[in-house]
């Protein structure tokens, strides 16, 4: 893990995640990837949640970094923990700012998503259906699938079960019966 006074540029963050990495690496786990996204942006993530520098709000691609940092990147790190979710929050607002910026339609059309990302992670309804709109948008099929089954959970149960055991909440019996069907949770 880096020293935590060395917090890495948003050049990094979108080397690493556009560069480096592919669709597949986004959205397959894999223990390997999860301990190099740790040994990288642990630190930086963590101090970053507690103060950011005006450096990640500059341009929109830097923008996206932190949306990354703050979105993506902790689902590796943190994979079965309740951190793994903990910077959403975090993440939705600095989403929310960047789109109302138009920061999203001034990077490429295929780093788009992660700008959507936090709004389909989010355990609430209206930003649910914002992610919707926002996938629609983009005009991708599968991005759009994913949008439409999060918010389909968030409407029948509010929240997200597979995250239930993680952070420590009692599912429902019929939260149990969803997650015993195949290919549930996200």
């Amino acid at each position: 893990m880096r020293d935590e006074a060395e917090i890495c540029t948003p050049e990094e963050v979108l080397k690493f995640w556009f560069t480096e990495l592919s669709y597949d690496h986004w959205f397959t786990p894999s223990a390997d990837l999860d301990q190099q996204c740790a040994q990288r942006f642990q630190a930086s993530h963590l101090a970053l949640s507690r103060n950011r520098d005006d450096i990640w709000r500059q341009t929109p691609s830097n923008w996206l970094a932190v949306i990354i940092l703050f979105d993506q990147l902790p689902r590796n790190m943190y994979r079965g923990s309740p951190l793994a979710y903990a910077t959403d929050c975090l993440a939705l607002r600095e989403a929310k700012l960047a789109i109302g910026a138009g920061a999203d339609i001034a990077v490429p059309t295929e780093w788009r998503a992660f700008f959507y990302m936090p709004f389909e992670h989010c355990e609430n309804l209206t930003d649910q259906t914002m992610s919707v709109k926002l996938f629609t948008a983009l005009g991708d099929p599968g991005y759009l699938d994913y949008a439409i089954r999060h918010r389909e959970v968030i409407e029948r149960f509010g929240r997200f079960p597979h995250r239930n055991a993680i952070l420590g909440r009692t599912s429902t019996p019929a939260e149990e019966e969803y997650l015993a069907q195949p290919g549930a949770g996200f």
